[in-house]
Order: C-alpha cells, then structure tokens, then sequence
C-alpha cells in the first residue's frame, strides 16, 4: 500500500527537499504552500502521485480543505511533515511590531497546530488507525539567536507541541517527532554566507551543509514502523558555531 505525506511549506526550501526525499522513499505526498506556482514547481520533480493543495496554514477553513481534499484524493493520511514557517527581522525586541509578532506566530506555531488537528483527525478515523507527524523545529527550539525573540518563541512551542502530541496520539497509533535544523543550504539561510549576528555582538560567515541531509533524516523518520519513534532529532553543520551560543 502506498503511504501518504503531507508537506507544508512545500514550495522551496526544506520543504521542497523533504518532499523530494518521501517521493525517493515511495510516499505520495500532498504539497501544501501559499504559492501555487512554486508548488507545481515541486511537483514537477516528482515521479510519484501527487496533490498540490494551495493554502495558508493559518487559516483554520484553509487548512480543512486541504486535509478535506487529502481524504478525497488519497483516502487516508501517514504521515505530516509541519515544515511552514517563517522569521522576523534581526532587530531588537522592542522594535519589532505587533503585527510582526502575530504574522509570525500564525505561521509557525498556529499552523503547526491547525495542521496537526486537522491529522490527528483523519488519523484516528481511518482504517488502519494512526499516523506520524514530524515538526520542523529548527535549532532556535533549544537556544537564540540575537534578536530572535518571535521565532525562537514559536520554535520552543514547537518542541510542546510534539511532546503534548506523542501523549495524546498513543491510544490511537498516532506519534510525533521533531527535527532541528542547523544551516540548511537553503534560501532563507543564504545571509549566512555574508555575515550573521553572534552572541558577543561580532558578524561572522557560518558554515552550511546540503539540505538532501535534512530530507533523508525525515525520510528515516517517515519510514519507521508506527511502533518505533524518533522524538528529537538533530541535524546541523558540523562547523556552524550552535556550541557556544549558550
């Protein structure tokens, strides 16, 4: 039987590289993103079945459809890779707006939720019961970065999340793991490269690692039988300056 994932953020990225990953390893994969552009860019790369759903996580009537059209399509869910996410300009805490703050945590922490409700869900109605949902911690779920307070907040959310639901999923097959990223080749760590804010105040060019290392940790992760679990997972390269950050 083929499994299913779920990718959110799916369009670039981690997201894009994860959904490369689950389609290497035999999984149909729903791509879900704000663009649907880039998302049929994913796609395009893909050799399995595939769904591109269209959507903001945080918007609770969104991501019901999207998980509405997963069970149309597919019948059934196994896996939910929480990956959408995004962070706030390096500036002070007491510059940074409202409107930033809530932009931030309606992404990161709200959409992980609505997601994850919206799985445990339609994996405990369907036949065979249960599922896994991974979440996209990033490195800031255990320490800062300068200057980080909305994102290293949601992240640290994250990591209750995934604990809260590897206890609320057990009676019904459902589990949870975690991955914390550090310096993904990515877009979105590409400032890396010119020089980012340290803890004593200095700039300093941090190294990266490719991204296919962080899809094919999900992949092991997705790939495990429901009676085996990685909770907390780290992947991170070797040189970026994480020891020493506190």
């Amino acid at each position: 039987m083929t499994r299913i994932a779920m990718i959110t953020g799916a369009g670039s990225g981690v997201g894009r590289a994860v959904a490369q990953g689950l389609d290497a390893a035999g999984f149909a994969t729903v791509l879900g993103g704000r663009k649907r552009e880039a998302l049929e860019e994913t796609a395009a790369g893909l050799t399995n079945q595939t769904l591109v759903a269209p959507a903001d996580v945080g918007d609770p009537l969104a991501v019901k459809a999207v998980f509405a059209q997963t069970a149309q399509t597919f019948g059934r869910l196994d896996v939910l890779f929480n990956n959408a996410g995004m962070g706030t300009p390096a500036i002070p805490i007491e510059e940074l707006s409202f409107e930033q703050w809530q932009a931030i945590v309606a992404v990161n922490l709200t959409g992980a939720f609505l997601c994850t409700q919206e799985a445990v869900r339609m994996m405990k109605a369907q036949t065979p019961q249960g599922g896994r949902i991974i979440n996209n911690g990033s490195i800031s779920a255990d320490r800062p970065r300068p200057h980080s307070a909305p994102y290293t907040a949601t992240k640290h959310a994250i990591t209750g999340l995934t604990k809260s639901t590897i206890l609320d999923g057990r009676p019904f097959d459902i589990t949870a793991g975690q991955i914390d990223i550090g310096n993904a080749a990515t877009e979105m760590t590409q400032r890396m490269t010119q020089g980012v804010l340290q803890p004593d105040g200095k700039l300093a060019v941090e190294p990266r690692m490719d991204v296919r290392h962080v899809a094919d940790a999900v992949a092991y992760m997705a790939s495990l039988p429901l009676d085996a679990n990685v909770p907390f997972l780290t992947v991170m390269a070797t040189k970026m300056p994480l020891y020493g950050r506190g």
